[in-house]
């Protein structure tokens, strides 16, 4: 498509060779809620479950886990790969295919394993649903910090109800209309995007959400995040 002149635009997820990519920072969304939960923990021994799409290293998997590990202050030796960590406070990675069914699999075998988990990282609020379902079926619901990434308005709900403690919040629609807008500037006069700030593309921003905000971690309320909230 390229060698016939066609610009190729990227949104949300990277693929070798696109002319622009507008996206999430997924790492940076990883590091607000890992340090959103570390705060929130005030020092208290944390048994963490990591709640992942699956075990592919799909790219937007690998930078939520792993941000959300170094967040937390845990060293992650390779951040390519998920699992890298051999810190004793990871109870286990788990796959949930990003879905509520998958995501109650997936914490109902981290709780068999270590019944005392009080923090559940998962990679979309969705997985978060199905974590949450784990818990309370287990009377354990009060017991655990969960924490995501998405900040769609379902999400935002779950935080303002107490499922979720924080989410960070990406903003898909913005992704499409500057892609949009990248689209018809090159239609119109060939100019083609140029990411800045050293990025090797177009950040689109990203807000953690929560109505329980602790020092040293900026973020905005649900009433803020139902605003800017999609879906």
């Amino acid at each position: 498509a390229q060698a016939k002149g066609v610009q190729d635009i990227a949104l949300d997820s990277p693929f070798e060779g696109a002319d622009a990519l507008f996206a999430t920072d997924n790492y940076k969304a990883g590091i607000l809620i890992g340090q959103y939960a570390k705060a929130a923990m005030a020092g208290k021994p944390a048994k963490i479950a990591m709640l992942d799409i699956n075990k592919d290293n799909i790219s937007v998997d690998v930078l939520r886990d792993t941000g959300f590990l170094t967040g937390f202050g845990i060293e992650v030796p390779d951040l390519k790969v998920m699992g890298s960590e051999k810190d004793p406070r990871v109870v286990g990675h788990e796959s949930s295919g990003a879905n509520p069914e998958g995501g109650q699999k997936a914490m109902e075998t981290l709780l068999a394993k270590e019944p005392g988990i009080n923090v559940v990282y998962t990679i979309n609020e969705p997985a978060a649903e199905g974590a949450y379902a784990a818990l309370k079926a287990a009377g354990k619901e009060g017991q655990a910090l969960i924490v995501s990434v998405d900040g769609g308005c379902p999400g935002v709900a779950s935080v303002k109800s107490g499922v979720i403690g924080a989410t960070s919040q990406q903003y898909p629609l913005k992704m499409a209309s500057l892609g949009i807008e990248a689209i018809a500037a090159f239609a119109k006069d060939g100019t083609k995007p140029k990411a800045s700030d050293g990025l090797t593309f177009f950040n689109t921003g990203v807000n953690l959400v929560t109505d329980k905000p602790v020092d040293g971690v900026p973020s905005i309320d649900t009433a803020k995040g139902t605003e800017l909230c999609w879906g």
